[in-house]
């Protein structure tokens, strides 16, 4: 998503993590809290917060500031009744699952498949779209086991030669 709202691919990734809430995971070595800062290579900087737990349910939000404005996609919620008195302000909790959250992205999502292949169009979402992310996570991998930044070209593997110049449809 980050490449998508930036319209840029990512360079570099510095990914710090730790074992903040479940002490268990850790002997496996994973982590439960993270931030993962974003170089892409229009020079906009990005990060991602990480956390396994938010207590009042699945929080999934998404804020771009640039010089021109800012655009923020917050929560999906049951309603939109905020109830505001004297002493709070209450609404009800986020939707929990995503099959809930993104039921009509998903559905969305597979009725452009449908006329892609109907219609014999291009995907909008190439299979490098689909790649991207994969390299992006190893580089993070990478760059929380280092302590260090990591440039995707660490760790991206060369193209095939029989894939070269593929538009990844």
């Amino acid at each position: 998503m980050a490449r998508f709202l930036v319209g840029d691919d990512v360079e570099e990734v510095y990914a710090l993590g730790a074992v903040n809430i479940d002490k268990e995971i850790e002997e496996y070595g994973d982590i439960d809290t993270s931030v993962i800062s974003l170089k892409f290579k229009n020079g906009v900087i990005g990060t991602i917060d990480n956390s396994r737990r938010a207590v009042y349910g699945y929080d999934q939000r998404c804020e771009v500031f640039g010089s021109k404005g800012s655009v923020s996609i917050n929560n999906n919620y049951p309603n939109s009744a905020v109830v505001s008195t004297a002493e709070k302000i209450q609404r009800d909790l986020p939707l929990h699952f995503f099959m809930d959250r993104y039921t009509e992205s998903f559905v969305t999502e597979l009725r452009d498949f449908v006329d892609c292949v109907v219609e014999d169009k291009k995907v909008p979402v190439t299979g490098w779209d689909g790649r991207a992310p994969v390299v992006i996570a190893i580089a993070a991998k990478k760059s929380y086991h280092e302590g260090r930044p990591v440039k995707l070209s660490e760790v991206d593997l060369p193209i095939p030669e029989e894939l070269v110049g593929w538009d990844g449809q």
